[in-house]
């Protein structure tokens, strides 16, 4: 049998972010989020969804517990509970973990278990015989509980190099007893592509049509590899999580793994006009885990379809994405994005323009071409800034703001006498900016009170604006970050500030750079607040 011969018509997914993934360093979710991520793995239409592990601590058992009350509503997936097989030398009818899977009232439930010799040896010090009893005992035990069963071989290849026997006596004991699947787990990460293919098939040979899954660790860099190849191998169920999240270096990331499936080897993941949430569910569970979505991930990151090179965007203006894109960025949810730098030239120029529906003729685009070189070279990054860019552009092509212009600015930080702290607990620091501006004929000006100067600094200009806007209202700054770039003998420290600004239904972001880090944040400050005004007026 060929490998084509063995890749399946569909492949099951088995999403693990709320158990592998949330042991992820900087993850710590809450019942709500756990919920929330779980009606978003069900929108996007995975089959499985591991909740974690009902006795490992009450946030756990109460998920379960809102889960069966009826607080997650799932309509294209099954909820899962994990756990492990029972103690050596215990029983199953008091088992506090398999009593614990059976209280979880979910239909389904995953156990794990040693398939290496050497753990069940010095990590569970007991014999292989109680070893494979365990994990069959457990099957059982679960299946006369009317559950469903999914068995997770730990450490599989690790164990199946050094002692295959055995390795395969423990899968045997879990299919025996009614194991719907066999899942080959790559418990250290160490495993390559070419491994784990052989092994896999080697595996699926020898149960026939038991199914067999996959759950690998990206320790080598090699988790989705070794997802796609366990497929060629013959396995017909995939395990992994939401943007790779997992312990260590992480899992298998479903949002690579799901697309190289469906897209370039034809096996049916989702349902039928799911894929293209892929992007969205990426970038919303990033927000609901608190951390920020990687540029670079494969189909679903920011710079999946992003070109920057001059020849890359020269090529896109003639032909389209076919020229530099693998695959449709629609077919994920996501979108082609020209990047506007040093790097690149009129074409990329003109391409950027026309996505933000401004005009530019060629002579414009060559001017801008050469001033944003310069920008760039000054420690501007607009690729990071589409807002400001799309003013710059706007400028370029004649037009000009009729909001308001600025006289001065300035921002004070001083601290207050008496009101000494401790060090541990901070200082008393007050800042206090003005800002003068003229709205058409009249000159205003306006205090502005806050924590830091740029928080000062907008309520001044919200303070002399007050009233005039009322768009202005449902603009706020969500994010601001400063990066000092590196000094030279001649200029010094230069400044470079990214404010990301929300209406409520997008986010843009503008930046500033100076060797004055007030100036450069009144820059990104002034840009985030014209976008959004100019935003609302298009809108309007």
């Amino acid at each position: 049998m060929t490998s084509a011969e063995r890749v399946p018509e569909s492949v099951e997914i088995f999403d693990t972010t709320l158990r592998d993934g949330a042991q992820f360093e900087g993850i710590s979710l809450s019942v709500e989020d756990k919920l929330r991520i779980a009606e978003q793995l069900d929108w996007l239409g995975v089959h499985w969804i591991e909740g974690g592990y009902p006795q490992a601590n009450p946030k756990d058992e109460e998920f379960f517990r809102r889960a069966a009350a009826g607080d997650l509503q799932l309509d294209t997936a099954t909820l899962v509970a994990f756990g492990s097989t029972r103690r050596p030398l215990g029983r199953t009818d008091d088992d506090p973990t398999l009593r614990a899977l059976v209280g979880a009232q979910t239909s389904t439930v995953c156990i794990v278990g040693k398939s290496w010799d050497f753990h069940v040896i010095e990590a569970l010090r007991t014999t292989l015989d109680e070893g494979a009893a365990m994990v069959g005992d457990s099957v059982r035990f679960l299946r006369s509980e009317g559950l469903r069963v999914f068995f997770d071989a730990e450490h599989f290849f690790d164990g199946y190099k050094a002692n295959p026997e055995f390795a395969l006596r423990v899968l045997e004991a879990a299919a025996i007893e009614g194991a719907d699947c066999l899942v080959l787990c790559d418990t250290n990460g160490g495993s390559l592509p070419h491994e784990v293919q052989r092994i896999v098939a080697e595996v699926v040979d020898h149960f026939g049509e038991t199914t067999v899954g996959i759950h690998t660790q990206n320790d080598s860099g090699c988790a989705v590899a070794n997802s796609i190849t366990a497929v060629v191998g013959g396995a017909r169920h995939v395990q992994g999580t939401v943007n790779g999240y997992g312990e260590r270096t992480g899992n298998a990331n479903l949002m690579t793994v799901i697309p190289d499936l469906t897209l370039k080897m034809g096996a049916r993941t989702l349902p039928e006009g799911r894929m293209d949430r892929l992007t969205m569910v990426s970038r919303h569970v990033a927000e609901l885990v608190n951390l920020p979505p990687h540029p670079a991930d494969p189909y679903v990151g920011s710079s999946a379809f992003a070109h920057k090179g001059g020849l890359h965007t020269s090529a896109l203006g003639r032909v389209g994405g076919a020229s530099y894109e693998h695959v449709d960025p629609d077919a994920v949810g996501n979108r082609t994005r020209v990047l506007v730098s040093d790097l690149g030239g009129r074409a990329g120029m003109s391409m950027k323009a026309k996505e933000f529906g401004v005009e530019l003729d060629d002579r414009a685009a060559a001017e801008l071409s050469e001033r944003l070189k310069q920008l760039e070279s000054d420690g501007f990054v607009f690729e990071a800034a589409d807002a400001s860019l799309e003013l710059l552009m706007r400028r370029a092509a004649g037009w000009e703001q009729q909001y308001f212009s600025v006289e001065a600015f300035r921002a004070t930080v001083y601290h207050r006498a008496g009101k000494a702290r401790s060090v541990d607990s901070g200082l008393d620091l007050q800042t206090e900016a003005t800002v003068r501006l003229w709205i058409g004929d009249e000159r205003i000006a306006a205090l502005g009170e806050g924590n830091g100067p740029v928080n000062a600094l907008d309520a001044a200009l919200r303070a002399a604006l007050n009233g005039r806007y009322p768009a202005l209202d449902r603009i706020h700054l969500v994010d601001f970050k400063v990066r000092v770039l590196d000094s030279t003998a001649d200029t010094g420290a230069v400044t470079r500030v990214l404010i990301d600004s929300t209406d409520g239904d997008v986010v843009w972001t503008t930046i500033g750079v100076s060797p004055n880090i007030i100036e450069a944040s009144w820059m990104a400050l002034i840009d985030a607040v014209v976008f959004g005004l100019l935003r609302a007026g298009t809108a309007d």
